[in-house]
């Protein structure tokens, strides 16, 4: 794997811009590069501060350490623009480049029987894009990008809590690919009836997501159920600007119309040991990522539903709609 961290794009901002002190978050998977960063940085004469907080996503700005510290900008590198701020925010995309063209031929025998795909890839494989559409039409696919809505900063681009842009176009493809990682395909899986085939290029991998989504809709229905039988209900809200899924407020009112107790709970990141803590509550509704309460299912000892799910435990949203509109 080269990663390309696209320094002179930094370095260009950064003189345009000129701040004088920078909050720089780096996803998990490269905080090793910090010193490399901080180099090219510090080179212009501006302090450098990194951030040691988790950025699972674009959505994870660190808004309030970057005003705690007293930073004039925060560098994210690894995402796409996700929201809108009024703090300064500076994206870095990073590019991986590799040659993807083995993975792509040992991906034909898995899409031999579709003729038309739906092409997704993360954020990091957006400059090969031309590169894989025109290596599967050359080979008789046709290769229809996902469209471009809500938080997709480009066409084609996939991100994890949700896949309008891959809904959008289901009824002209005859199955999805997604170049990137599990991560991905999975919340792909969860939220079209088509076929899903993932080409993870992190794995030498190619495989299809049959059958995962039918095994977390069994997940998803139990973690239901239990809300529905739940006395005491926590309801879990994340700071991050990006991470808002639902509204609280409006929840408690529901819940306790059904004779439950409700509260609120704040967290900077959800983990099972933090929970554990709130040993009086059966069940955990949380509003931040959706993926955690789908991806981290079996890491809970008590059920964790998102937005979502809570109203169809609550009798708001009916499951047939629920699946319809997909479940991230």
């Amino acid at each position: 794997m080269t990663l390309n961290f696209e320094l002179p794009k930094l370095v260009r901002e950064l003189k345009k811009r000129k701040p004088k002190k920078v909050l720089v978050q780096l996803p998990e998977g490269i905080k090793q590069n910090a010193a490399e960063i901080s180099g090219a940085i510090e080179k212009l004469g501006i302090k450098v501060i990194f951030s040691g907080e988790t950025a699972w996503g674009g959505c994870a700005l660190a808004l309030q350490e970057a005003e705690a510290l007293k930073v004039d900008l925060i560098v994210h590198f690894g995402h796409a623009e996700f929201i809108k701020t009024k703090f300064p925010v500076l994206y870095i995309e990073v590019r991986d480049e590799l040659d993807l063209k083995p993975i792509l031929e040992k991906s034909l025998k898995k899409i031999e029987k579709f003729k038309t795909l739906g092409l997704s890839y993360s954020i990091q494989h957006r400059h090969d894009v031309e590169m894989i559409k025109e290596f599967y039409e050359k080979r008789g696919k046709k290769i229809i990008l996902s469209k471009k809505i809500g938080f997709a900063a480009y066409e084609g681009h996939v991100i994890g809590c949700e896949y309008r842009g891959l809904k959008a176009i289901e009824k002209d493809v005859d199955a999805f690919l997604i170049i990137g990682n599990q991560f991905h395909s999975m919340g792909a899986a969860l939220a079209v009836e088509k076929p899903v085939v993932l080409v993870d290029v992190y794995n030498d991998d190619v495989k299809s997501m049959d059958g995962l989504r039918e095994k977390i809709l069994k997940q998803r229905a139990i973690s239901i159920q239990k809300l529905k039988d739940a006395k005491d209900v926590g309801i879990i809200i994340e700071i991050k600007p990006g991470q808002k899924f639902g509204e609280p407020k409006y929840l408690v009112e529901k819940l306790k119309e059904k004779g439950k107790n409700a509260i609120v709970i704040t967290m900077n990141e959800l983990t099972p040991e933090k929970i554990m803590n709130f040993y009086h509550i059966d069940a955990f509704i949380e509003l931040a990522c959706p993926r955690v309460a789908v991806d981290d299912f079996a890491k809970y000892s008590k059920p964790i539903l998102t937005f979502k799910e809570a109203l169809v435990a609550l009798g708001i949203k009916s499951w047939e709609e629920f699946l319809e509109k997909g479940i991230v």
